[in-house]
């Protein structure tokens, strides 16, 4: 599968590596993975030229598709970023999402639908495009969000008692529109138990994410659980929280072995590591499937620093996604902040815990689940 990308024009504000992804999972979810598609972001004047020499017609459009007579090849589809900007404020929507709209047009045209056929053609063309939509919506243009639920066990264990339960809040996160559950099992044991992750495994529907650190024991007890996926982090004894990322270059051979060893059990793994370069490109040399990006920076800093955080994020982030690698993210992170990351087509995850339990002291669990969700997935 290959997708081109050219530009002709100054343009503003497009997210080019989110139009290529995009348009793979476009070429995939209609079968056609194995060709190529070639895309042209162009302005008004631009694509105004293309319709004057080639359809006669002295307008611009927002898209136009040009088939190809290849086996290998799918097509060219030109798309103005001009008109997508106009049509995004019309509609009150992103032009990222607008620009999707266009790329699914173009798409299903060059798979030989045609809505100026008439009434039946149009709306073939319009099922055609709907189910792409829905299709892509399932592949997770949107990010997940899946909630941790440490803190719930941190509430239970300040009084030695049985509740509140861990394992009872994983079921309500679900109940809520979570994607998935996280816990971290400590060596310490200050919070989740093994009984709430053995409990929680085994009523989890959704998908369950382990946190551990690459010791023999938490090797032992995840090959043992089977969760989803493993998130190895670092971990220190007198720390109140996770301070910083996984020194992935600097322990790559224990890394390794680590990543090996739950692969051996059919156990996906994410490496939470820190916004650095060395870290994204060991964590792809130590063969994990994922990383986390540790959010903890962004999430502290204010003003433009604030601003910095998120550039490095954002070039991380790419850097990840070209080596890859699949991008979590977490840390810090709540209702005032998630919201610009949540914008980022490279990060299909969010782990948050702390801010999602806080609100619900005052909200509810539910509700706060709820309220995260909207402010990730933007409905």
């Amino acid at each position: 599968m290959s997708v081109d990308i050219r530009t002709e024009a100054d343009i503003q504000a497009i997210n080019l590596l989110r139009i290529e992804r995009t348009a793979q999972r476009i070429l995939e979810i209609t079968g056609n993975s194995s060709k190529e598609l070639s895309i042209l972001i162009t302005d008004d004047k631009g694509i105004h030229t293309i319709n004057l020499s080639w359809f006669d017609r002295d307008r611009p459009t927002n898209v136009i598709s040009f088939q190809m007579d290849e086996p290998d090849i799918m097509g060219d589809i030109a798309v103005s970023w001009q008109r997508a900007k106009r049509e995004a404020e019309e509609g009150i929507t992103s032009i990222d999402n607008r620009l999707t709209e266009l790329l699914i047009h173009g798409m299903v045209h060059l798979m030989g639908y045609d809505h100026e056929l008439g009434k039946q053609d149009a709306l073939l063309m319009r099922q055609k495009e709907e189910h792409i939509k829905k299709e892509l919506f399932r592949r997770n243009i949107m990010a997940d969000l899946c909630v941790n639920v440490d803190h719930v066990a941190t509430i239970r264990e300040a009084r030695g008692g049985v509740e509140p339960d861990p394992v009872v809040a994983a079921g309500v996160v679900e109940l809520a529109g979570a994607d998935g559950v996280v816990v971290h099992l400590r060596e310490d044991r200050r919070h989740i138990q093994d009984r709430d992750v053995r409990l929680i495994r085994e009523i989890v529907q959704t998908r369950l994410t382990l946190e551990m650190a690459a010791t023999p024991e938490m090797l032992k007890i995840a090959t043992e659980i089977g969760p989803d996926i493993v998130t190895l982090v670092p971990e220190r004894r007198q720390e109140i929280t996770t301070e910083g990322g996984l020194d992935v270059a600097g322990l790559i051979k224990s890394t390794s072995e680590a990543v090996a060893t739950l692969h051996d059990a059919g156990i996906p793994v994410s490496l939470f590591v820190d916004p650095e370069p060395e870290q994204i490109e060991a964590s792809a040399k130590a063969g994990a499937d994922c990383i986390e990006i540790h959010t903890g920076r962004y999430a502290e800093a204010k003003g433009e620093l604030q601003d910095q955080e998120y550039e490095q994020i954002v070039d991380m982030a790419q850097l990840a996604s070209g080596l890859g690698l699949r991008v979590h993210a977490g840390h810090g992170l709540n209702y005032q902040n998630v919201s610009r990351l949540a914008s980022l087509s490279e990060i299909v995850e969010f782990s948050i815990g702390h801010a999602i339990i806080s609100r619900s002291v005052f909200a509810g669990l539910e509700q706060a689940v709820r309220e995260m969700n909207r402010l990730i997935k933007g409905f």
